[in-house]
């Protein structure tokens, strides 16, 4: 079974998004139901650094609003990480207004984080469910973005 970080992340968010109550499990908990889940000792590592990771991030969401209108210059190692599809799909989430300016900085850090060769729009859209989800009051933006994901993924019938 080969697993990556995105589908640990995935399953622990398909997990807990739709819970009645908000469980606050700590890191052994979730390693042993990982474990049970068949995930890797590696990628449950690197998953739960991730998670921290996010939670570190959502200090620093300031800015100056006068960057809110800037363009988003992307150095080399983000370029080669982040081709013009996975760049443009980014762009046009903050311009539709799902994404603020200190969010995209969040996703781009939190995609980066994920140590993949390779980013796609699919895996973009799930971090974004993701960073969207970990921030309060964000749920019109979090619904918007479902919304994307899952009109898109269900396929026009013709």
């Amino acid at each position: 079974m080969k697993e990556n970080v995105l589908d640990v992340l995935m399953y622990l968010f398909e997990t807990y998004v739709d819970a009645e109550e908000e469980p606050e499990p700590d890191q052994n908990e979730l390693r042993d139901e990982l474990s049970r889940a068949g995930f890797g000792d590696i990628e449950i590592d690197h998953a739960l650094d991730w998670l921290d990771g996010l939670a570190e991030n959502q200090g620093g969401l300031t800015y100056n609003p006068q960057t809110a209108h800037g363009t988003r210059i992307y150095n080399d190692a983000e370029q080669a990480r982040l081709d013009a599809g996975s760049r443009g799909f980014i762009t046009y989430l903050e311009q539709i207004g799902i994404l603020s300016p200190p969010q995209r900085e969040i996703l781009i850090d939190r995609l980066l984080a994920l140590e993949t060769p390779d980013i796609d729009v699919e895996q973009i859209k799930w971090v974004v469910l993701m960073v969207l989800f970990s921030q309060p009051g964000q749920e019109l933006a979090y619904a918007r973005m479902e919304d994307l994901v899952f009109d898109e993924s269900a396929g026009a019938v013709h």
